[in-house]
């Protein structure tokens, strides 16, 4: 079984498509017969992942794009409509933010344009004729488990990725209400990637309890199979049990009247450990 809206001589547009997750998503994408249009910053990268995405036989086509400028996006959809009928778009492309609440405007704006707007832009050029269509499609958002779990140090990144799974959600009922389910939402929530991300911190190999973007983009596809909202991604050392606990303690804050973030908080520290090692 597959999601409808990956479908041969259709056409999938995977913004930050460039490499990671992105360019092994697209390659499934590809694999099923779909065109697909890359959507990233221009440069070699952007072209290196068309070749390759070519040099396996998949219709793939360059849009160099920074997902901050809506007019870049608006030529980006023109050029996706002369290859076919869009019928699935992934908002993709992110940047870590790089500090907490004092690292400056510059990187709160940088962190929000990408990570919140540039999916925001991307929604509004490609959805209005995704839901006029007559066909099944698909919106794949790629959202963070730290936009809902919050750990303290990148509070930039936290909060564009919280703003994007609000989005997400908001946006997955309304086309509920639209089309039926016939156009459908996703929020991928990946685990622990290596990525490009990783490798800039100077992490030259994959660690062990990291995936691939390959198996990310595997668990991607399954969750679209079967309908998933949140495709909640395990990794080589959290499970998934591992993260819907976290979450419901996060949750707890709230019903308990804890202090926020107390998974973090001294006080709260042996009563998180063992609520971690009690079981369910």
């Amino acid at each position: 079984m597959t999601h409808p809206a990956i479908a041969p001589d259709h056409v999938a547009v995977v913004t930050g498509g460039a490499s990671g997750i992105g360019l092994a998503a697209a390659r499934r994408f590809g694999a099923a017969g779909m065109a697909v249009l890359i959507m990233d910053l221009p440069g070699p990268s952007l072209t290196q992942a068309v070749e390759a995405l070519k040099a396996v036989g998949i219709d793939a086509v360059a849009a160099p794009t920074d997902v901050t400028d809506i007019a870049q996006i608006a030529a980006a959809k023109a050029q996706a409509d002369r290859m076919g009928p869009v019928s699935v778009l992934m908002c993709n492309a992110g940047r870590e933010g790089g500090g907490g609440f004092a690292a400056g405007e510059a990187v709160w704006r940088r962190t929000l344009e990408t990570n919140f707007w540039g999916v925001f832009h991307g929604l509004q050029a490609f959805l209005p004729d995704m839901i006029a269509a007559p066909y099944p499609g698909a919106v794949v958002m790629t959202g963070s488990k730290q936009g809902i779990t919050l750990p303290p140090g990148d509070t930039a990144y936290n909060v564009s990725k919280a703003a994007l799974r609000a989005l997400a959600e908001s946006v997955s009922h309304d086309l509920v209400k639209q089309t039926g389910g016939r156009v459908s939402a996703h929020l991928l929530i990946p685990g622990f990637v290596y990525t490009g991300f990783t490798r800039a911190k100077g992490v030259t190999e994959k660690p062990a309890g990291a995936w691939t973007p390959e198996q990310t983009a595997d668990f991607l596809m399954e969750g679209l199979d079967k309908r998933d909202f949140y495709i909640l991604c395990p990794d080589n050392e959290v499970t998934r049990e591992m993260d819907l606990k976290r979450m419901r303690w996060g949750m707890g804050d709230i019903l308990e009247n804890r202090p926020a973030l107390s998974r973090w908080h001294p006080d709260y520290a042996e009563a998180f450990a063992a609520y971690m090692k009690a079981e369910d």
